[in-house]
């Protein structure tokens, strides 16, 4: 798979919790934090490592074989949160530009604010 998107941000919360988030992102209604837009789906997790490794299938409709992998360091009292965006083909300069944008705000914007930062 090719490497479409690299991003390494931290999160308030401990790997415990970023990785319960990201297993099961429905999992808490007053912390709903995957709020997803017409053209996507729910991810499904396609690997897992407790609290250290996390890979989603795909959110878009358009591009079914991507995939978002995610990597989990503790850091301090929080998680170093490492997200790669992947593909088996790069689908053009805007798609990616799109696609990055998307997890970019769904990560480190609104699971990070469901956290309370």
């Amino acid at each position: 798979m090719e490497v479409l998107g690299d991003r390494r941000r931290p999160q308030p919360a401990p790997p415990s919790y970023v990785f319960e988030a990201l297993t099961q992102p429905n999992r808490d209604p007053a912390r709903h934090w995957l709020k997803l837009h017409d053209d996507e789906v729910e991810p499904k997790v396609i690997d897992a490592h407790e609290h250290d490794l996390v890979v989603w299938s795909s959110i878009w409709r358009q591009h079914p074989h991507a995939r978002v992998r995610f990597e989990l360091e503790p850091s301090g009292h929080g998680t170093q949160l490492r997200w790669i965006l992947l593909d088996d083909v790069d689908p053009g300069p805007a798609s990616v530009g799109h696609m990055r944008k998307r997890i970019q705000q769904l990560i480190n914007a609104e699971l990070r604010f469901s956290f309370g930062q």
